[in-house]
């Protein structure tokens, strides 16, 4: 979520089916997953090493720095291009067994396919997975996170244009054919609601587009592009699952999904307008995703309300999404409370126009240091049994959850390090879920790249020694709430 990268990201996979069954006892099985995450934009530097090309975010954040709190882009970022080795140690030294990260699109395919295939590109991911894999850790890829080629966007504004979908085809596939034979999770996509926000209809990401009262873009319209983006991007996730289905899922067994942003909405009163409003919220971001790639339609909420704005499936669309998802990734960091805004008047804010669903949220937890993020352990709990009931029990991995730490200039590196907020946020998400996060758990020096566990780091690490033998499941009246598979 955070452009700028102050620390090593942590979080805990936890493939998971959600059950009604009665409570287990056994310990957890030997294929549970306690993982790490990063993406490629946020981690990797080496922007213009071995014939990497130019992303959308390459070119947006040296266009325009202030994008970001301290000015800093991904040029160098964490520099774990050259130190993954060193990184893969300290995952390691924590004994996690899985490694969530993306594929830099234009580090394999500097020219999507108008050009050549990067080998220099390819063979970096060879080796980092095959250096996961002599440490025991499992590969967990994430195609696409939102670091489009800038030659895409060049040639035909990339994601407004169904060539995109050509373009992601000819990307999966070189991916599943280099490195479809150790790679046994694949993410298709990450939020492809936030790329459409904030890069389409606010216009503060990448590519910048976007048409007043939205924002003060150059080019854009806010109302339409948004719809127009996502709908190319579940095509070119069905078309993606169909390719890995139809040509290598039999022979190298692994298993494709998608990483949605799912926030967690409940009512602000107990009024008919709110509980509507929450629906609506809920429609205008989770389901806006889930709903097509599940049964092949969006929700009746948003046909409603956008009626044309709204692209339509075909009928070959709608054969082409039945072939589903085997898992769904869960990014979920934030609870809020929706109010109504046909009925009420509301305050200037993300969710009040038409086109976005006309609801206004305000907090719903505890203030964590990064503004954006407020704690609600409960929250997760709510937003997993949710995304369960509607979607037919299909497993889950929880890809995203994490407390995020502001970079303060007053700050020292010891109390970087004594991330005491981190591990209650830890403890909180555990006790009531059961399920694990990320975010942080190394301290990384921005001048010199070196990497200092936290407290929180060794906190981890203890964790996982004692939950790989022992059960931490509890019982919810009665109920259990999740079965691990």
């Amino acid at each position: 979520m955070a452009m700028a990268l102050l620390s090593l990201i942590v979080m805990v996979i936890m493939h998971c089916l959600l059950s009604s069954k009665g409570l287990d006892q056994s310990p957890l099985p030997s294929n549970f997953l306690f993982g790490t995450s990063s993406s490629a934009y946020q981690y990797e530097g080496a922007y213009l090493s071995d014939g990497k090309g130019l992303n959308i975010f390459d070119v947006f954040l040296h266009q325009s720095p202030g994008t970001t709190v301290d000015r800093s882009n991904g040029d160098i970022a964490v520099d774990q291009y050259h130190r993954y080795l060193g990184d893969i140690d300290l995952m390691e030294a924590i004994k996690v067994n899985s490694y969530r990260f993306s594929i830099s699109w234009a580090r394999v395919l500097p020219k999507g396919r108008f050009g050549e295939i990067n080998w220099a590109g390819v063979n970096y991911y060879n080796k980092l997975i095959d250096a996961l894999l002599v440490k025991g850790i499992q590969p967990f890829v994430t195609l696409f996170h939102f670091d489009t080629p800038q030659e895409l966007e060049d040639r035909y504004g990339a994601w407004l244009s169904p060539q995109s979908r050509e373009d992601f085809q000819y990307f999966a596939e070189l991916c599943f054919k280099s490195f479809g034979d150790r790679v046994k999770y694949w993410a298709t996509f990450n939020e492809p609601d936030f790329l459409a926000t904030y890069g389409y209809r606010l216009g503060v990401g990448p590519p910048g587009r976007c048409s007043k009262p939205f924002g003060n873009c150059s080019q854009g319209d806010s109302e339409k592009e948004p719809f127009l983006v996502v709908h190319n991007i579940i095509l070119s996730h069905a078309d993606a699952v169909e390719i890995y289905r139809t040509k290598y899922q039999a022979e190298q067994g692994g298993k494709i999904g998608i990483a949605v942003h799912l926030d967690w909405y409940e009512p602000i009163s107990n009024s008919t307008e709110d509980k509507l409003a929450t629906e609506r919220a809920r429609s205008f971001n989770s389901k806006w995703i889930l709903d097509p790639i599940i049964f092949g339609k969006y929700p009746k909420e948003m046909q409603e309300i956008l009626g044309n704005i709204l692209p339509r499936f075909s009928s070959n669309d709608q054969e082409k999404l039945k072939k589903g998802v085997d898992f769904i990734g869960i990014n979920h960091y934030i609870s809020f409370y929706v109010k109504d805004c046909i009925f009420s008047i509301c305050e200037q804010g993300l969710g009040i126009t038409r086109t976005e669903g006309s609801y206004q949220t305000s907090p719903n937890g505890k203030l964590a240091s990064l503004d954006m993020q407020y704690i609600n352990p409960k929250g997760m709990e709510k937003i997993v049994t949710y995304i369960k009931d509607r979607y037919n029990n299909i497993p889950m991995f929880l890809t995203e959850n994490g407390y995020g730490q502001m970079s303060h200039s007053n700050f020292t590196k010891d109390q970087y390090l004594k991330d005491f907020n981190r591990i209650d946020y830890m403890e909180g998400h555990l006790d009531s879920l059961l399920e694990a996060i990320r975010y942080g758990l190394y301290h990384v020096d921005r001048a010199t790249l070196e990497r200092t566990p936290k407290l929180s780091a060794n906190w981890y690490k203890d964790f996982i020694a004692k939950h790989r033998t022992e059960t931490f499941f509890r019982n919810y009246g009665g109920r259990k709430l999740v079965e691990i598979i």
